[in-house]
């Protein structure tokens, strides 16, 4: 009697939802990675392409937010640093590297709203911060959000 073996079950494809949160959280590694070493970005990039199993991530996403955050790193502290409440070498690095990504993503990715680029670096600092560390991102990307999508932010409590 032979035995009939069926095929392996396939893989669900991950939504774009999921390769976004992928991307995010190996940019938010990576960003982690380039404050801590110091090593360029570009090899950095290379490096997590060849040691992460990347089938499941937005590509694009991941490397616009790691060149993106790099390249207006300056400006993108700027957004942030008036709602510390500590200096800015006191920030924790995961806590720096979210910022970062928060504040490129509300001020660069217009088409992302601005509750989703706020909840996306929320559950970032939730996954890779110390405890707490969600509740003081979400605080300064409010206030941030506040300043850089006002209108997106009228507009919605108008349409509430």
């Amino acid at each position: 009697m032979t035995e009939e073996t069926s095929p392996a079950p396939r893989k669900k494809k991950a939504s774009l939802t999921e390769q976004r949160r992928s991307a995010r959280s190996f940019a938010l590694q990576a960003l982690y990675q380039w404050q801590m070493a110091g090593q360029a970005i570009n090899e950095i990039e290379a490096q997590f392409r060849v040691d992460n199993d990347m089938k499941s991530t937005d590509i694009k996403l991941f490397h616009d937010l790691l060149h993106g955050v790099a390249e207006n790193k300056t400006d993108l502290d700027a957004l942030y640093v008036p709602f510390l409440d500590r200096a800015l070498d006191d920030l924790d690095p995961v806590e720096l590297a979210t910022l970062r990504i928060g504040c490129f993503e509300l001020k660069h990715r217009i088409e992302v709203p601005y509750r989703v680029a706020i909840n996306e670096s929320v559950d970032l600092a939730k996954i890779f911060g110390a405890t707490d560390s969600h509740r003081y991102i979400n605080g300064i990307l409010d206030k941030v959000a506040g300043r850089v999508r006002l209108t997106e932010i009228q507009a919605k409590r108008l349409s509430s």
